[in-house]
């Protein structure tokens, strides 16, 4: 017993360790689009911003008047009104009658083996006209000239995929907590900084920004070899890798922003389907035991503190010297709270609980809910595309 105490705090310190140092590492190698400065193109593409909306009444206006605020040259708004119950398809065809750069367009019905939102991605691409897609969500701000900014750093790198990671904003201290763990992990399980590298498989995709060249995407598989992939947005970095396009992802601070959630219990029930698909692969066993292992990893650097052996107690102080460094220097890198961040261990642990959570549900229910309608495990299994 006390032998394998001593390897589980020593072996999770080792790795706590390494995991926050992989962390920094990988930041460096990542753009920020606010400090990018990239030439103009001789000729602005025509960009097409393809934006579904479920019952998103409350945010549409307000997200919608930062993109026509923008200052790019030729643009076009494709809203898709999912079925929506509330005012948002009302709100769309106000829009669009007050701003002919706005096109609203209206799903009634679902077809059978597909998404909600991933048919209305397609819907919204078959209407675009843009040399440039840009797929976004409805409560997403973008700050002034980041559109410009991100088709011409696109353009000059010869992208044919960027996706922008957001600023999160959250309601309460474990809240951003638990936003910050998420984002940190989700960055280093996708080796987001090794996207678009020369021999890597690396693929990331975030639903807040998701930038693709029409050229190059009418080549993929499109939306419909993702129709049932819980995780499109990073389904859609997949596609652009699997067919040999260049990807990259940047840091959108202050360009790009979003309230992701508005409080703990929302953020629980809004990963449901994300988290079960993610880590959990649509498998409880599988859910669990990864919850298991996040607690494990969390707990045993702590535990190390009070081992009696000496060696693994300077294991154990130095992952938390590592994730002191971590949260130190990030905070000072992107201003975010020091707290915050040296609180992420307690955020991966409501994570590791959330996970927990959704898989039981999902499997009580036989299926996974969203937007209304509940598609069935093994439909969700066969159409998976995202594995890690």
């Amino acid at each position: 017993m006390s032998v394998g105490l001593a390897v589980w705090c020593a072996g999770t310190s080792v790795a706590s360790c390494v995991y926050y140092v992989r962390a920094l590492l990988g930041g460096r190698h990542l753009s920020w689009l606010e400090r990018l400065t990239p030439r103009e193109p001789e000729r602005w593409p025509r960009l097409s911003v393809v934006i579904p909306a479920c019952n998103e009444g409350e945010s549409l206006r307000s997200a919608i008047a930062t993109l026509l605020g923008q200052d790019y040259t030729d643009l076009e708004l494709v809203l898709i009104d999912d079925r929506s119950s509330d005012a948002t398809g009302r709100i769309a065809d106000e829009l669009a009658a007050a701003d002919p750069r706005v096109v609203a367009l209206h799903v009634a019905e679902l077809p059978p083996n597909w998404l909600g939102k991933v048919h209305a991605l397609e819907v919204g691409t078959r209407a675009a006209r843009g040399e440039w897609l840009l797929y976004t969500d409805a409560d997403v701000h973008f700050a002034p000239g980041a559109l410009r900014r991100a088709v011409a750093w696109a353009i000059e790198e010869r992208l044919d995929h960027l996706t922008v990671a957001p600023e999160l904003h959250a309601a309460s201290f474990w809240h951003d907590a638990t936003q910050a763990a998420f984002a940190t992990a989700y960055l280093q399980r996708t080796r987001a900084e090794r996207a678009g590298r020369p021999g890597s498989r690396a693929y990331v995709g975030i639903g807040a920004f998701n930038l693709v060249r029409r050229e190059f995407f009418e080549r993929t598989s499109g939306f419909d070899w993702l129709r049932l992939e819980v995780l499109d947005d990073v389904g859609l970095g997949l596609m652009v890798t699997r067919h040999g396009g260049r990807s990259r992802l940047a840091l959108g601070l202050h360009q790009v922003e979003v309230r992701w959630y508005g409080s703990l219990r929302e953020m629980a029930r809004g990963l449901e389907k994300n988290l079960f698909a993610f880590v959990g692969h649509y498998r409880l066993w599988r859910a669990v035991a990864v919850a298991a292992a996040v607690a494990a990893f969390v707990l045993g650097p702590f535990a190390a503190l009070v081992h009696p052996s000496w060696p693994v107690v300077a294991l154990g102080t130095a992952a938390l010297l590592s994730l002191l460094s971590y949260a130190a220097l990030v905070s000072l890198a992107i201003g975010r709270s020091f707290l915050v961040l040296l609180a992420q261990p307690l955020g991966q642990l409501l994570l590791a609980g959330m996970l927990v959570r959704s898989a039981v549900a999902c499997t009580r229910r036989g299926g996974v809910s969203w937007r209304g309608t509940t598609y069935g495990l093994d439909a969700l299994r066969a159409g998976q595309r995202v594995r890690f």
